[in-house]
């Protein structure tokens, strides 16, 4: 028998309830990945024809930056305090102390492993909801053509995926999937809702802002 296939969180279809699914503890890893630029480039010049074709697809690819993309997750607890886990000023964060949500490495490429965090949903009882974003921290003006998605596996397999489409013009930043509390259940909610830069204020300050995290930012630096 196959294992079943992951639950893709859409437009028409954008909530789902960890518990009803089994997932009430242990690790909630979650992973993004989108499309390498320089991979691309590198695939169209190794069927580039002729000698005047590859030097041309050989000076294309040498200019072309893979998009540096961020993953991150603000977080409030019960207790009124807030947090965020991101690389921007090596908010690494830890699962065995608050704020209980950890990023593992900043990838900078999209490459396979992607950007990888972790949820400790042994200390559910802490969280008041936790929104998971991304930003493009530099290599491309917004997400057209990255085809950026991200996965949300559980210890015992179940996954959850929102994919990362429609983007506009200019949008350097999404706010991908609020995860809240309804009756006790923890309940994932697709948001994939679109920001472009501002003048005068980080986007990640943006986005807390707009979804009432009330987080006092200070500038940093990865």
């Amino acid at each position: 028998m196959s294992e079943p296939g992951p639950v893709i969180l859409t437009k028409s279809s954008p909530t789902v309830s960890l518990d009803k699914h089994g997932v009430t503890s242990g690790l909630i890893r979650v992973n993004l990945k989108w499309s390498s630029a320089r991979a691309a480039a590198q695939d169209q010049a190794r069927q580039a024809r002729g000698l005047l074709g590859k030097v041309r697809a050989s000076l294309q690819t040498a200019a072309v930056k893979d998009a540096d993309l961020d993953l991150g997750c603000l977080i409030s607890f019960t207790d009124g305090s807030k947090a965020v886990v991101q690389a921007l000023g090596n908010a690494f964060g830890a699962l065995d102390r608050s704020p209980y949500v950890a990023l593992d490495a900043d990838d900078r490429t999209g490459g396979l492993a992607g950007e990888n965090l972790t949820i400790n949903l042994n200390e559910r009882q802490r969280f008041t909801k936790l929104l998971l974003f991304v930003y493009i921290y530099e290599g491309s003006g917004d997400f057209r053509g990255l085809d950026a998605k991200v996965t949300l596996t559980s210890d015992t397999g179940e996954s959850f995926e929102v994919h990362l489409d429609d983007s506009p013009p200019q949008a350097n930043a999404c706010a991908i999937a609020l995860i809240t509390r309804e009756k006790g259940e923890l309940v994932v909610e697709r948001e994939v809702r679109w920001f472009t830069p501002q003048r005068g204020a980080g986007i990640q300050e943006v986005i807390a802002d707009t979804y009432d995290f009330g987080i006092q930012w200070t500038r940093g630096r990865k």
